[in-house]
């Protein structure tokens, strides 16, 4: 069955530890030093961690009280998002003198189609080492890659040599590459759906693949027919280069509960004016306002409205959000809220998304990873 399918040559591009990496480029003193982006304060969760952080276990979603239980010299470090896209821009446009394929995931990984590729090169294993020492040499990061004949594969790959090292998973090592691969690896295993695939016997890519179709979609649901197919190789999403973006949201956590409804007012306040510098970032605007409610004790709830006009001003977007704050008894303290846009007014241009798969269509494939 793989045999049948289109060879393509895909890699996926990711940073090291991007966030802590811009930290210590920008500054030389935090170099060789645990640190952690965001989790300062008694409230605080981490964002991203040095390789050195991660030694003793620190990593993100962590909350800053535990990380600096684990690892007492740990250094926090805030976040900077101005930053982090202005260096994204540069590494993206690295990635655009090889190809118009690109699709962007994040801020610090991409993916990127080379099947053909505007440097002529058959080889694109050759080709993520060229990106990656430019990245080393232009921004002074540096880069892991993946390099496989589909999107899956390669950003399974990406994470074999890391830091700063890159795999290539060549079509005919596919079948065993997979069957060899611990569950926990797999992308779109979560540690919930790894503990039931245990509990089931299915440990490797080999104990996978020898459920069948049924089984494993009369277990995991719609994800079924998902994991049956990429354990066979098959995953056939092409590289999209203008992902529309579906909504933008900013929200906060509070270092106390809120139980009073007045200071809520104050901080969406200002929650909605970081929406709106957003908003005007991206030029865009959108219909649905969500407003989202994490009370003291973790559950969460959103409520949301469909205005008949897309919106960007913060009156509007502001009065919004406090209306659907009223909408009902808030059932505890809080400690976190935020605002999001949706249905946004996002339009792109695929005059060069077309121009590029049609010569990838068209490209006398050679076999040369």
């Amino acid at each position: 069955m793989l045999n049948d399918l289109p060879i393509r040559k895909i890699i996926h591009v990711d940073m090291d530890a991007f966030y802590a990496s811009v930290a210590q480029l920008d500054n030389p003193e935090l170099r060789g030093k645990a640190i952690a982006v965001g989790g300062g304060g008694a409230r605080g969760v981490i964002s991203a961690a040095s390789y050195e952080a991660r030694k003793f276990g620190v990593k993100s979603a962590m909350s800053g009280r535990l990380a600096i239980k684990l690892c007492p010299e740990l250094i926090f470090v805030k976040t900077n998002f101005d930053r982090y896209n202005e260096i994204s821009k540069k590494v993206r446009h690295i990635f655009h003198d090889y190809t118009d394929l690109v699709e962007p995931l994040s801020l610090d990984e991409a993916y990127l189609d080379v099947t053909a590729n505007k440097k002529g090169n058959p080889s694109a294993s050759l080709l993520a080492q060229e990106i990656r020492n430019r990245i080393s040499t232009e921004v002074g990061l540096t880069a892991s890659a993946g390099i496989s004949i589909n999107k899956f594969i390669a950003k399974v790959a990406s994470d074999y040599n890391k830091p700063n090292g890159q795999k290539t998973v060549n079509p005919e090592e596919v079948l065993q590459f997979l069957e060899d691969l611990d569950i926990r690896k797999f992308y779109g295993v979560g540690k919930v759906t790894a503990e039931k695939m245990y509990q089931k016997g299915i440990f490797t890519g080999q104990d996978l693949k020898g459920k069948s179709l049924e089984y494993l979609e009369d277990h995991f649901g719609k994800s079924g027919s998902y994991y049956y197919h990429v354990v066979r190789g098959i995953h056939n999403s092409d590289v999209k280069p203008n992902r529309i973006r579906k909504s933008l949201a900013a929200e906060r956590t509070f270092s106390e509960n809120l139980s009073s409804e007045i200071f809520m007012l104050e901080k969406l306040d200002h929650i909605t004016e970081e929406v709106v510098k957003r908003l005007k970032k991206s030029k865009v605007s959108g219909k649905t306002i969500t407003l989202k409610i994490k009370y003291s004790d973790f559950t969460l709830q959103t409520r949301s409205k469909t205005l008949p006009y897309f919106v960007s001003e913060k009156s509007i977007i502001l009065e919004t959000a406090k209306d659907l704050l009223f909408q009902e008894k808030m059932s505890n303290s809080v400690r976190l809220l935020g605002i999001s846009l949706s249905n946004l007014n996002t339009e792109t241009s695929k005059i060069k998304v077309l121009e590029a798969k049609e010569k990838a269509v068209s490209v006398q494939l050679k076999f040369e990873f």
